[in-house]
């Protein structure tokens, strides 16, 4: 409650000082839906942005709208011109006082990962959350072209949009009828976990003509023990990760001589960053994640 008070009296300060948003106004209000099926309206273009997920970030410049991002979290690095923008902590612990102190306009808040409580604050205190949580390929296209509406952005977010759901599109026809791949896709290590069949980086899979051998799982980001793995024995490994190859999770597989992945060789890493974020470079993932189910095939 005190921080809450405190960020009370610094907006107050910051209006007696004549701060208002006041950016150029739209012929008439703008409204979208977002992720969480909630209206978000706005009487002006979005000139301030506080983007804060990693995702969200990718999502804002693709729409456009980078160079009116003000505010991102940590691990922010995609595009390179984010990693300037400044941060106010990480997508679990925000510092409110700094964020608020740059005045955003329009909060592009991750549902699920983002501190509740901090975000109902931010939307107590009158500033528009957008909330970003794309389950299918089609939010992140509609995702993008929402957050150009937002912006102003409307021409360059519809051309990226329409990019994504192209090359979405082709992909889908090409391996609509590719021989199936019974899959583990490896998101962490320690603890081991996956994804079950709700997840994006499942559909990627499905995309690909994989299948996803967690995909029944009660839970969205399942834990495991290697043996559950072992049990499901599947034809394919794939990596993930945070950050750059980690090539002793694939090394960890090579000991089980009996497991098929490691009897053909089928263990993978694909870049995390092009995978395990939802934004337009999941197409790239997913190109990558496909040609590397075309060499599984290729070895039987």
């Amino acid at each position: 409650m005190a921080n809450v008070t405190r960020i009370l009296l610094s907006i107050s300060a910051l209006c007696l000082s004549g701060w208002a948003f006041v950016p150029a106004a739209f012929a008439e209000s703008v409204c979208v839906i977002d992720d969480r099926g909630l209206n978000v309206c706005l009487d002006h273009p979005a000139e301030r942005i506080a983007a804060l997920s990693p995702g969200a970030t990718e999502l804002i410049y693709a729409a456009g709208a980078g160079e009116n991002v003000v505010a991102v979290v940590s691990y922010s690095d995609y595009p390179e011109a984010a990693k300037s923008v400044t941060s106010v902590g990480s997508h679990t612990r925000l510092d409110l006082e700094r964020l608020i102190s740059l005045q955003p306009d329009l909060i592009l808040a991750w549902g699920t990962g983002n501190p509740t409580e901090q975000i109902d604050t931010l939307a107590r205190l009158g500033l528009p959350v957008y909330y970003v949580e794309p389950y299918e390929f089609e939010d992140i296209a509609r995702n993008i072209e929402n957050m150009g509406k937002l912006a102003g952005t409307g021409l360059q977010a519809d051309a990226e949009a329409l990019r994504f759901r192209t090359g979405i599109d082709a992909l889908r026809e090409r391996y609509q009828h590719a021989s199936p791949v019974r899959t583990f896709y490896q998101v962490w290590e320690e603890p081991l976990m996956s994804m079950n069949g709700s997840h994006y980086i499942s559909k990627v899979v499905s995309l690909c003509g994989g299948i996803n051998v967690f995909a029944d799982s009660p839970r969205l980001i399942p834990r495991l023990s290697q043996e559950a793995v072992l049990l499901k024995n599947p034809e394919a490994i794939i990596a993930g990760g945070m950050g750059e190859r980690n090539a002793q999770w694939l090394e960890n597989w090579r000991v089980f001589p009996d497991l098929l992945a490691t009897q053909k060789g089928n263990l993978f890493f694909v870049p995390p960053s092009l995978i395990q974020r939802p934004t337009p470079r999941l197409l790239e993932g997913a190109q990558i994640l496909c040609q590397t189910l075309d060499v599984v095939r290729a070895r039987r």
